[in-house]
């Protein structure tokens, strides 16, 4: 078996750790729920937390209760 072996030295892999390049992904990497993007269900949780901490905060003499996720 016959294979191209790419070698890069440690300092260009840390200089392209902060190339631009680096920070954006791909134009052309598919949504995946949980993998390149948040998950759905994620995004859910996340707005009910932000809802509950918002009625927390516009109540504040009540003792917040503790709820299991």
């Amino acid at each position: 078996l016959a294979g191209t072996r790419i070698i890069c030295d440690r300092k260009f892999l840390l200089e392209c750790k902060n190339s631009p390049a680096a920070r954006t992904p791909p134009c052309c990497l598919p949504q995946t729920p949980g993998v390149t993007s948040l998950a759905q269900s994620s995004l859910v949780k996340l707005e009910e937390l932000k809802e509950r901490n918002e009625s927390q905060e516009a109540m504040p003499g009540e003792q917040p209760r503790p709820t299991a996720l």
